[in-house]
Formats: C-alpha cells, structure tokens, sequence
C-alpha cells in the first residue's frame, strides 16, 4: 500500500513537473505577449516577467517592442522636372499595440517596408530635383506622415524617416559642377571688382590729402624706396614722381612768362619801338631768275638824276 502510494506520488510530482515546464513562459523587458486560447485573442495581454499558459490550449506570441531600423531599398524614379534619380532611405517604427500587430496585420514588418517603398516612390513623383538635394527635411516629414497613417491601425508607429542617400546620373552630375563653377567664378568677379572700387575710392582720397600736403608725397617716396630696399635686391628701383615733373613744368612757364615780361618792359622804355626780325633771305626760284638779278646794277652805281639827258 504505502509502495502504491510513493509510486502515485512520483508520478504525479513528474506529471506537475512537465505540467510547470509547458506552462511557464517568460516575457522579456522589452517584450509584450499576446495568448491566443483556441484560436481566439485573450484580453489581457502579458507583461514583462514569468508567465503561465494552458499546454495544448493557449499560444503565446512574443511581440518586439524595441524601435526597429529598416533600410529601404533604393528606388528609381522620375522627379518632377523630368530628372531620373535613385532614392534609398532609412525608416525608424515601433509597435504601441502588441495585439494590434499580431491579429490586424499578417507581418507588420514586411507591410511597413512595402508601404515606405511606395511612399518615397510617390514622394519622388511629386519632388523636384532641388528639394531632394537640399530640403530633405520637408521631404522627410511628408514621408513620415504618407506612412503613419495607414501604420496606426496595424498598431504600429513610425517615429521618423530619413532619405539616406540621391544618385544622380553622371551627365546630371556634369552640368550641376559646370553650373557651380560658373556660379563662384561669377562671385569671384564680382568680388573682384568691388574690391578695385573701393581701392579706387581710398586711393582718390590719399591723393587728395596728398594734394594737400606735397611733403607726404616725398614721404611716401621715401617710404616706398625702404620697402624695396628690404627686399636684399642687388636692382633698386627708384621710382619718378609725376609731381616732380609737373613742379618742373611749372617753373619753365614761370621762367618765360618772367622773360616775356623784361622784355615788354624794356620795349616800353625804349619809346615803344622793338627791332625788326632781320628777313630771311629767299632763295632764288630758278636759274635765270637768279641770272637776271645777278645782271641789275646796283643802285650806288647809277648817275645822279640831273645828269641825265
């Protein structure tokens, strides 16, 4: 009797034990899990720790609940300006309702990345070239939106999207280096000739204050000879002021305007009367013109007028 009773016992203890082995399940932290008992979906859905079902009975699907990073293969579509480009992007979501996420959608998953295919194709579409290329942060909000909506009802959220990656074809790639380099040469022009004016400007105003004062022209000479001469050249290379010639053109008026003078006042003193230029003398035009003048006697030579006949 008492052997049939040990034996009872045993069997019932192993029985309890492979029961509590089938039964027991544990939920990770980051884990939700949702029992389904004959098919049907048990309100009450698990949370993170030890947790008991009915062998046979329930099933237990664990849920991730962790933020999961999906790459988006790169899609290769037409913008709206007719330019073909290729568009990859990463997509960030994470489920709020287990239970939603397990009977609403087959495998969220794969529905969350056929969903961010078709919107960042459809964001393509309506997208121009420069919008992908510098305002990716309005491209990436209207993604996120395109795919929060359906998402919700899966119990899924997207937290954010991002457009990782614009290929361009090669011949796009050209004309856009072509244009950037037209564009920073005509900067570097325009730089350029604002700088000219301006130095044009301070320089007009040093010779004015120059004008002014001609003693820091001579400075400035002085100033420019030491510059050159630091530089250990075996040439020195003096250089001629304009001013210097314009003072020396200035004196040689005033020495003729004196002279001019002198001499008026010395006519005037003489009765007003000034000498003749001596007349230069005409050269004959023609061989018998200079014979015939060779040939007339001279005045001196002529008989007084009574003794004529």
């Amino acid at each position: 009797m008492v052997e049939e009773l040990v034996t009872a016992g045993v069997a019932l203890a192993c029985t309890g034990t492979v029961y509590l082995m089938a039964a027991a399940r544990v939920v990770k932290q980051y884990e939700r899990g949702v029992v389904l008992r004959l098919g049907r979906l048990v309100s009450e859905v698990r949370e993170p720790g030890f947790t008991m079902i009915v062998p046979i009975v329930d099933r237990l699907r664990k849920v991730n609940m962790q933020i999961v990073t999906m790459p988006v293969p790169a899609q290769e579509g037409i913008t709206r300006d007719n330019v073909t480009v290729r568009v990859d992007a990463v997509v960030y979501f994470k489920v709020v309702d287990a239970a939603d996420a397990v009977i609403r959608v087959e495998d969220y998953r794969f529905a969350v990345s056929q969903m961010a295919q078709t919107s960042l194709r459809s964001i393509i579409g309506k997208s121009e070239l420069d919008d992908l290329l510098s305002n990716r942060e309005k491209l990436n909000q209207g993604l996120e939106l395109m795919m929060d909506s359906p998402a919700i009802g899966w119990g899924v959220t997207v937290d954010r999207v991002e457009i990782k990656d614009v290929s361009l074809p090669e011949t796009m790639k050209r004309s856009m280096a072509r244009q950037a380099e037209a564009t920073r040469d005509r900067r570097a022009r325009v730089i350029n000739a604002d700088a000219e004016l301006q130095a044009s400007k301070k320089l007009a105003e040093a010779a004015e204050a120059m004008s002014d004062q001609p003693a820091a022209l001579q400075l400035r000479l002085l100033q420019t000879v030491v510059a050159v001469a630091a530089e250990k050249n075996s040439t020195l290379v003096l250089p001629f002021p304009v001013e210097l010639l314009r003072f020396l053109e200035r004196s040689g008026l005033q020495a003729q305007a004196q002279t001019a003078a002198a001499e008026a006042a010395e006519a005037e003193r003489d009765g007003g009367r000034r000498p003749a230029a001596p007349a230069a003398p005409r050269a004959p035009s023609t061989p018998v013109e200079h014979g015939a003048e060779a040939a007339l006697p001279e005045l001196a030579d002529l008989p007084p007028v009574e003794d004529l006949p």
